[in-house]
């Protein structure tokens, strides 16, 4: 199994965590995230180590979650070269070959952002990022020091869908998709997952970072779609599978 080298620069982290809070994906539970102290000096190199070993970042924040008496939150990713699409994932990309894609500069526009609140409305109605601004969509997707793409997905000329991700120098990390809810039978959050596999392997990367895996929340159970798949557990990575 391949291994992603250790930054050339050894860094000691200063890491903080969260008070308790409600948590985003499972009911009747507390959550907490540790993250790296935001003054530290963050760079690519730096960042693709510690997604290696199971964090995430959210802006310029890079945390994982660190909860008491929980592991729900599973690391995952596809390694690339080994990926085969079954037979409904191939449907699906033939349902949207009609699209045009656009890896973009990662810059705020009107049509992004109301492409974004009309996602959340539609999938997230209940959830606290439905009122966001300009600023906490920035805030959210974009960072100092990570080169980062906005893929824009267009139907006929129409923004359908936007993915984010980060190009690192061994893998991509799928960061957050957004699309428009009117179009749900397209299976356009999978396609986008395709899309960015295949991306990975034409660039000779290894690997696509999914984020977390719970297998309590069917937000998440998408994920499981893309095989072969693998999770971070007792400090390694390992072949998923559902326990």
């Amino acid at each position: 199994m391949t291994q992603l080298p250790p930054p050339t620069d050894h860094i000691e982290l200063e890491l903080f965590q969260t008070k308790p809070h409600e948590c985003g994906y499972l009911a009747d539970r507390d959550a907490a995230t540790l993250f790296v102290n935001p003054d530290t000096q963050m760079d690519m190199s730096r960042f693709e180590f510690l997604l290696a070993i199971g964090y995430r970042r959210s802006g310029n924040i890079v945390y994982r979650p660190r909860c008491d008496g929980c592991n729900a939150c599973i690391p995952v990713r596809v390694p690339v070269e080994g990926f085969r699409a079954s037979r409904s994932l191939r449907r699906i990309r033939d349902r949207n070959q009609d699209l045009t894609i656009h890896p973009e500069e990662p810059v705020f526009n009107e049509e992004r952002f109301d492409l974004y609140l009309r996602y959340l409305a539609g999938r997230h109605a209940q959830g606290p990022m439905t009122n966001s601004s300009p600023e906490d969509f920035q805030d959210f997707l974009l960072s100092d020091w990570c080169r980062t793409s906005f893929v824009d997905f267009r139907l006929q000329g129409r923004l359908v869908m936007t993915a984010v991700i980060d190009r690192l120098e061994h893998s991509l990390s799928a960061v957050y998709t957004f699309f428009d809810p009117q179009e749900r039978e397209r299976g356009l959050g999978t396609f986008a997952v395709l899309w960015e596999i295949a991306e990975a392997r034409a660039l000779g990367m290894h690997w696509l970072y999914l984020g977390y895996w719970i297998a309590e929340s069917h937000k998440m159970s998408y994920k499981a779609r893309f095989q072969p798949l693998e999770a971070y557990r007792q400090r390694q990575w390992l072949p998923w599978t559902a326990r």
